[in-house]
C-alpha cells in the first residue's frame, strides 16, 4: 500500500488533541475527586467541586505525584502548581461558596502548627474535639463554638451543611485580626477593610492631546463610570459599585489634583515633586454617581482645558506616589493613562537605549530590567499599601516599560499597550479593556500562600508579585485573569498510600469592602511507576512553566543560553518517557508520550515568542508581553502560544447560530501553517493579543458580500469598514455570541461561553482585530508570524524540527534521543 500522507500529516498535531479533548467534556461532567484525567486547559468544560478545587483554580504538571525525587528526577517532569484564585466559572457551575464568621470567632479553624485552613480532607478525632491536619498530621482543638458530634463513619453531623468541608474552594468571612499592617517609620498602620477606591491619573502633555488619547480616555471612563453606549453601540451598566469612591489626578510637568465634590471642579497645582501630598485635607474622593453632572462636565471639559499646552514632559513617578498619598489607610486601584516617557519627578528617565548595540552582548539583559530604581521602590510601596496599577499606555515611541512597567508587575496590576495610538482604530479597545479591567473578579490588598504537605515543598514562585519573603506574595489587586505557578520539590520520600496535599489562600478585600480568604484545595495521588507519571501528565502546565521561567531569565542570561535550555528541557521529557517507558523502541524511532505528543509545536511557539524570537524586536514590545505572559492564566497562554486558526469560508450552516436552547456551536479549529490554507478562503486567527482576518486574493466577491454586506470591490476594503459591517451569522463566528463587535466579544468564543451572553467585558476582552488582504496590506506580515507551525520569527518550521532540525541557534535536535 502506498502512503499518500504529506510529511505534515505525519507529524503530531496540536489541535487533533484539542478538538477531541473539546469533544469528549461538551457534555460531560467533570468530577474533581483524585484518579481522572483532567480536561485540557483549553477546554469548555463544567466542574463539580467534590473536595478538589476544579482545574479552572489549579493545575498541575502530573496528577499522579512522583512518590521519590529519584523517579521526578527520571521522568525530567517538572513538579508544577499553577493556581487561578478567582478564575471565572462557567454559569452552568455552581459559584464559590462564602463561609459566614462564627458569633464570637476570631477567624476560621486553622492548624496551629503550619497554620493551614480546614478543609475537605481534614479527619475528626477524640469524638469531634479535635482535628486532624492533612497538610502536618497536627491535631487541633475546636472551639467550642465550632464542635459537632460525630457520625459512625466519624463524620460531623453537620459536614453536609458546612462548605469548607465539602468543597475543594470557598471564602471564608474574616475578622479585623486579618486586616493588613503596613510597617511605617515610627508605627504600623492597619488597612481598614472599604470598599474598593480607583484612582485614574491621566497624561495631559502635549503628546497625549495631539494623539487624541486623552479625549478617548475621558470617553471611557464616562462610560466606565455610569454606563451608556460604546463606540460599536452596546449598552452597558457602570463598572463600579455604588459604595466606591472615584479621584481624578492629571499631569504633565506639575501633578494637578482635581475637586470634583465642587460644581467648579477647581484644579489644584502640586509643583514640588519631591514632596507630594494631597493637598485637600478632607481626601479628594467621591461618589461618582452622586455628583454625576460634575463629572461629565469635567470629562467633557478636560481635553479642552490642555488643548493648547505646549508641556511634553510627564511626571509619572510623582504621580503614582501622589496617588499613593490619596490612597492612605484605605488601598485601592490606581489606573494611569500614559503616552510618554516620564522625564521629571521620581524615577525621571533620560534618553532611549542603543538597542541594536546592546542585542547579543551580555548587556542586552540590561533592557529587560528597570533603568532607574525609583521604579522598584515605587512598585514595593504600592505593593504594601494594597494598591494595585494598571497602565494604559498610548504612545507614539519609546516609552521605557521595562522601567514603568514593573510597577503593574509588582502590584498585580494590568498594561495595556497601544503604540501608534490612533483613536478610530484604538477608542473601542480602550473601552472594552478598561471594562474588562473594573468588571473582572478579583480583591485588592492580597496576601497569597501556598502550603504543600509533610514530603514536599515549594522552592519557587513564578508571577506578578511582591516577594519579600520565600512563602508570602503580595499583590495590590489579583483579578480573574491573573495566575501564580510554583515549583515543588521532595524533601523526602512519599507513602503511595496516601495523598500529596497543597493549599493556596488569599486573604484579600473584596470590591465591595469585605475580608475574606479564598482557599483552594487539591488532593493527588501518589504512585511508583513513570508510566503512571506520564500518564496523567498535563502538558498545559509544564509549558506554562517553561514559559515563566524562561521569561524570568531573561533579566539574568543570554538568549542564546535561555533559548537552548528550552531545547533541553523538551529533549530530557522526551528523553524520559523512552528511557523509562519505551525501552523495547527502535533507537531511531520518533517517541512520544500521549500527553506531550504536540510538545515539540509549543517549545517552538515559546521560542517564537515575542520576547524570545531571535529577529529584532523593541526592548518595549519584549518587555510588554513579558509582562503579559509572566501571569496570563494556562488556558490564555496556550492561545498565545498556539493561535486558534478558523476558515470562515467553509462553515455550516448552523455553526455560531443559537439553537433552542441558546447553545452556539462553535467551529473546529485547524493547524496553524499556511500549508493547510488555500488561496480562495478567508481565514480568522486569534491569539489572545490581536484578531486578524486574511483574505486570500482569489475570495469570490459573493463570499465576500456575505461577510461585509457590502458590493464592493476585495482589494477596497478597509479593515474598518469590514469590521463595522459584519453579518449576524459572522459577529457570533467572531464574539462568540456575546457582543456585536470582535474586540467587545471574541472574548467569549476563547472562553467558551456557549450558554449564555455575558455583559461587554465579563470575560477577557480588548483584542484589535485587523484585516490582511494578501499581498496588499502590512497587516499580513504579521499574520504570518502567528502560523506557529511555519517558518518564521527567525526560527524553523514544526515539520523540520521534528524531523532532525535544530529548535534553537546552538542546539542540534537531529542528536537528541527523540
Amino acid at each position: 500500500m502506498i502512503c499518500c500522507c504529506s510529511v505534515e500529516d505525519q507529524v503530531p498535531s496540536p489541535t487533533d488533541a484539542i478538538e477531541a479533548d473539546r469533544q469528549e467534556w461538551e457534555n460531560q461532567v467533570f468530577m474533581t475527586l483524585p484518579g481522572k484525567r483532567v480536561p485540557l486547559a483549553t477546554t469548555d468544560f463544567t466542574a463539580v467541586d467534590q473536595g478538589n478545587s476544579s482545574p479552572k483554580y489549579v493545575r498541575v504538571s502530573t496528577w499522579n505525584f512522583p512518590h521519590t525525587p529519584r523517579l521526578a528526577h527520571d521522568c525530567h517532569i517538572p513538579l508544577i502548581a499553577v493556581f487561578q484564585p478567582f478564575a471565572d466559572l462557567d454559569p452552568r457551575e455552581e459559584p464559590v461558596p462564602v463561609v459566614p464568621l462564627e458569633p464570637h470567632s476570631s477567624g476560621p479553624p486553622r492548624c496551629e502548627r503550619c497554620r493551614s485552613y480546614i478543609n475537605p480532607w481534614c479527619t475528626w478525632t477524640g469524638g469531634g474535639n479535635r482535628w486532624k491536619c492533612n497538610l502536618c498530621a497536627h491535631e487541633t482543638e475546636v472551639t467550642p463554638e465550632y464542635f459537632c458530634n460525630l457520625d459512625a463513619n466519624l463524620m460531623r453531623l453537620d459536614h453536609l451543611h458546612r462548605p469548607e468541608l465539602n468543597k475543594g474552594t470557598v471564602d471564608f468571612v474574616v475578622p479585623e485580626e486579618y486586616w493588613a499592617v503596613i510597617r511605617q517609620r515610627n508605627d504600623n498602620a492597619i488597612l481598614h477593610a472599604n470598599a474598593m477606591n480607583y484612582v485614574f491619573a491621566l497624561d495631559v502633555s502635549a503628546e497625549s492631546i495631539r494623539s487624541g488619547f486623552l479625549r478617548t480616555v475621558c470617553s471611557a471612563l464616562r462610560t466606565a463610570l455610569f454606563g451608556g453606549t460604546l463606540p460599536d453601540n452596546t449598552q452597558v451598566d457602570p463598572c463600579i459599585p455604588p459604595e466606591s469612591g472615584v479621584a481624578i489626578l492629571t499631569f504633565d510637568q506639575t501633578i494637578h489634583f482635581h475637586d470634583l465634590s465642587s460644581e467648579k471642579t477647581p484644579m489644584m497645582v502640586l509643583s514640588d515633586l519631591d514632596e507630594v501630598f494631597v493637598p485637600r485635607s478632607g481626601g479628594i474622593f467621591i461618589n461618582p454617581s452622586m455628583h454625576r453632572p460634575t463629572v461629565d462636565s469635567f470629562f467633557e471639559s478636560l481635553p479642552r482645558r490642555f488643548e493648547y499646552t505646549s508641556v511634553h514632559e510627564a511626571a509619572l513617578g510623582s504621580c503614582i506616589r501622589a496617588a499613593e498619598a490619596a490612597f492612605a489607610g484605605c488601598g485601592g486601584h490606581l489606573i494611569v493613562f500614559q503616552s510618554t516617557m516620564p522625564t521629571v519627578g521620581d524615577g525621571a528617565l533620560v534618553g532611549q537605549p542603543k538597542e541594536t548595540e546592546l542585542h547579543d552582548t551580555d548587556k542586552e539583559k540590561l533592557l529587560y530590567k528597570p533603568r532607574d530604581t525609583t521604579w522598584k521602590d515605587i512598585g514595593e510601596e504600592c505593593a504594601e499599601a494594597g494598591i494595585g496599577v494598571s497602565m494604559f499606555l498610548g504612545m507614539n515611541k519609546f516609552i521605557d516599560v521595562g522601567s514603568i512597567g514593573v510597577v503593574a508587575s509588582m502590584t498585580g496590576g494590568d498594561i495595556f499597550y497601544h503604540p501608534r495610538f490612533d483613536p478610530i482604530r484604538d477608542a473601542i479597545t480602550v473601552n472594552s479593556q478598561l471594562q474588562r479591567l473594573m468588571r473582572s473578579t478579583k480583591g485588592y490588598n492580597c496576601t497569597m500562600r501556598i502550603r504543600s504537605s509533610s514530603g514536599i515543598q515549594v522552592a519557587d514562585h513564578y508571577g506578578n508579585f511582591l516577594q519579600r519573603n520565600p512563602t508570602d506574595l503580595e499583590f495590590g489587586v489579583l483579578d480573574a485573569d491573573k495566575a501564580v505557578s510554583v515549583l515543588l520539590e521532595h524533601v523526602r520520600s512519599l507513602d503511595v498510600r496516601d495523598y500529596v496535599y497543597l493549599q493556596s489562600a488569599v486573604v484579600y478585600t473584596t470590591v465591595s469592602g469585605e475580608r475574606r480568604v479564598r482557599t483552594c484545595n487539591l488532593a493527588l495521588q501518589v504512585v511508583e511507576l513513570a508510566a503512571s507519571v506520564f500518564q496523567f501528565a498535563d502538558m498545559d502546565a509544564v509549558v506554562c512553566h517553561f514559559a515563566r521561567e524562561a521569561l524570568f531569565r531573561m533579566g539574568t542570561r543570554k538568549m542564546p543560553v535561555i533559548r537552548e535550555n528550552l531545547t533541553e528541557q523538551c529533549s530530557s521529557i522526551l528523553l524520559g518517557y523512552r528511557t523509562n517507558c519505551a525501552i523495547t523502541s527502535r533507537a531511531t524511532q520518533l517517541i512520544l508520550p500521549e500527553a506531550f505528543k504536540a510538545l515539540p509545536a509549543y517549545i517552538l511557539a515559546i521560542l517564537k515568542t515575542k520576547p524570545l524570537k531571535a529577529r529584532h524586536v523593541s526592548a518595549d514590545v519584549r518587555n510588554y508581553f513579558i509582562h503579559r505572559i509572566s501571569a496570563m492564566n494556562v488556558r490564555s497562554l496556550m492561545h498565545h502560544l498556539y493561535p486558534r486558526l478558523l476558515a470562515l469560508h467553509d462553515l455550516e450552516d448552523t455553526t455560531a447560530i443559537p439553537d433552542s436552547n441558546g447553545t452556539v456551536i462553535f467551529p473546529t479549529t485547524m493547524r496553524a501553517s499556511h500549508i493547510f490554507m488555500e488561496a480562495h478562503g478567508i481565514y480568522l486567527i486569534d491569539n489572545e493579543e490581536a484578531v486578524m482576518v486574511w483574505v486570500g486574493a482569489s475570495a469570490s466577491p459573493q463570499l465576500l458580500r456575505t461577510y461585509s454586506g457590502l458590493t464592493i470591490s476585495w482589494p477596497w476594503i478597509s479593515s474598518w469598514y469590514l469590521f463595522t459591517h459584519l453579518s449576524f451569522f459572522d459577529i457570533n463566528v467572531v464574539c462568540g455570541g456575546a457582543a456585536p463587535t470582535p474586540s467587545v466579544g471574541y472574548a467569549a468564543l476563547r472562553a467558551g461561553a456557549k450558554h449564555s451572553k455575558p455583559p461587554p467585558g465579563a470575560t477577557r476582552a480588548g483584542v484589535q482585530v485587523f484585516i490582511a488582504r494578501q499581498n496588499l496590506d502590512a497587516a499580513e506580515l504579521e499574520f504570518s508570524d502567528m502560523l506557529a507551525e511555519d517558518q518564521n520569527n527567525g526560527n524553523m518550521s514544526y515539520v523540520d524540527i521534528t524531523n532532525g532540525g535544530s529548535l534553537s541557534d546552538t542546539a542540534n535536535m537531529r542528536a537528541s534521543p527523540w
